[in-house]
């Protein structure tokens, strides 16, 4: 039997950085209780993206986050979109170079991550943002 199940999940951002949203994810996968699938992650937003990245050293996302803001910088004279704020549109660079969906495998009724497979929200705003992403879920049972 095909499943498809749908959530609508919202983060409270705290400005620059990875926020892990796997164990969100996963209980999404839960609740659609299927055996073997994908579950397809969509962030509603131009300015932050999803990656999947190592949850385990800290130090990767602090080194990620660091190399990003060296690549795309504040304040470049290129940018003429700058009426929301200096880091707006190094955001949607950002956003653009990463991720706004992803997908990963469902295998025995679980995220098919690896050992030290993550699941972030990256906010690339300095400003607090709410940012929803969309999971949908679909497998057999």
């Amino acid at each position: 039997m095909s499943v498809h199940h749908q959530a609508r999940l919202s983060f409270d951002g705290r400005g620059p950085g990875l926020t892990d949203i796997t164990r969100a994810v996963a209980g999404v996968a839960a609740e659609a209780n299927v055996t073997v699938g994908l579950a397809t992650c969509f962030i509603r937003h131009t300015s932050a993206s999803l990656v999947i990245q190592e949850n385990a050293d800290p130090d990767v996302q602090v080194d990620l986050e660091a190399f990003i803001r060296r690549l795309v910088p504040e304040g470049d004279p290129l940018y003429r979109h700058t009426d929301e704020g200096p880091d707006d549109m190094p955001a949607h660079v950002k956003a653009a170079l990463t991720a706004t969906s992803l997908s990963v495998p469902i295998t025995d009724g679980r995220l098919a991550l690896g050992t030290w497979q993550g699941i972030y929200l990256w906010e690339h705003r300095r400003r607090p943002n709410r940012r929803e992403v969309i999971v949908h879920v679909s497998g057999t049972r």
